[in-house]
């Protein structure tokens, strides 16, 4: 078993979803909702959970999480909360049933309108410690949002926005890699893409923050070496528990910011025309962003090639098209079903979004639009 406290209280190991009842006792709590999706439910996770951490089995759960966690949503969750008597919210799912529980705890003591409590809406300093207890279960290993200090959730009128602050980080995280073995080979994929992106992102942020740096790179080796091999084999335990690690490492960098990658999936992420996963997203627009901040990547760069076992002045972007590829990821936006009309205004959003400030090469909206039209 492996203790760690970092940002937040972590037990990482296989099996350790036995100790979520013993986690719920430590913070006081004894009524949670636990926030997941309809697929969890039906693939049996929800019951090995409730029967592994000795909950109750009339624990109260909301299985409402859409693809993308949207406003609606999560007051739906508030009212699940409060019919339930709860005390406390427990997540599991992948990012967006963690995301979604995040903003349901905020919501269960902080009045409306959701939006004022976004970050580029100044809504970091409304964001305040009173807030039901998170404990955050991944069964997916790619957002890191387990101990990630934002949610991402799309409001009623389409945006998509983040809301940030310490306080939103899980009280405690359990990483079991168990959950994941389920995992399909292309969600394993995409999730995992999506770990390569943060460590990659986080890694190149300007924000000085050394230790957060040493972690991006070691989840960057871990991930790029464990990934295929989970896709390969979805029951590769070894494979499963880098992959976790990795994710987990992605989320702890959050502290130093992301990038324009993120900066335009996120709008991406908000369409109501087409539904689109966000790691996937990333994958497609990473080679794109990596050609664009190449100028300002200095010796970065050449420690990115290191860890991927590449040369010094290898094309990262190459290289990074190349291992989405094989694994089974498509390489476009188009071939996603992104309608090539929506890019201008996906351009105008990615410029105001909250990643776009630790981009490492400054970019307007005409650098967002060159960089869509190049992933399309």
């Amino acid at each position: 078993m492996a203790l760690i406290t970092y940002l937040t209280r972590i037990q990482f190991e296989a099996g350790a979803v036995r100790l979520l009842g013993a986690e719920l006792e430590a913070l006081g709590a004894s009524a949670p909702l636990i926030v997941t999706d309809r697929g969890i439910v039906a693939a049996g996770i929800i019951d090995q959970v409730i029967a592994a951490s000795g909950l109750p089995a009339s624990v109260a759960v909301f299985d409402g999480t859409p693809e993308n966690p949207t406003e609606a949503a999560a007051h739906a969750g508030v009212e699940a909360y409060r019919a339930g008597g709860c005390d406390s919210v427990v997540a599991v799912g992948g990012g967006s049933a963690i995301d979604l529980a995040k903003a349901v705890a905020l919501l269960v003591t902080h009045d409306g309108p959701l939006a004022q409590y976004a970050a580029i809406l100044g809504g970091l300093d409304r964001i305040t410690a009173d807030k039901p207890p998170v404990i955050a279960v991944p069964t997916t290993a790619g957002t890191g949002s387990e101990v990630g200090r934002a949610a991402l959730l799309t409001l009623e009128d389409g945006r998509k926005l983040g809301f940030i602050s310490p306080h939103m980080i899980p009280s405690v995280a359990i990483c079991d890699p168990e959950l994941t073995t389920g995992l399909p080979a292309y969600l394993t994929a995409a999730t995992g893409m999506d770990t390569v992106t943060h460590c990659i992102e986080t890694y190149l942020s300007p924000r000085y923050n050394p230790v957060a740096e040493a972690i991006a790179l070691d989840g960057l080796g871990r991930a790029v070496r464990a990934l295929p091999r989970a896709v390969a084999d979805g029951r590769d335990i070894a494979a499963r528990t880098d992959m976790m690690m990795a994710a987990l490492q992605g989320g702890l960098t959050f502290q130093k910011g992301l990038g324009a990658v993120h900066s335009m999936s996120h709008p991406l992420g908000g369409l109501k025309t087409v539904k689109l996963h966000h790691g996937t997203l990333n994958a497609v627009l990473l080679p794109a962003v990596l050609t664009f901040n190449r100028p300002e990547a200095g010796r970065k760069y050449e420690a990115i090639a290191r860890v991927l076992g590449l040369e010094p002045n290898a094309d990262l972007a190459d290289a990074l098209r190349r291992f989405a590829a094989d694994l089974g990821l498509p390489a476009t936006l188009s071939a996603m079903g992104v309608p090539r009309d929506v890019l201008p205004e996906m351009a105008e959003h990615a410029v105001r979004d909250h990643s776009t400030a630790t981009n490492p090469r400054k970019a307007e909206v005409g650098d967002f639009l060159a960089m869509l039209e190049a992933s399309y």
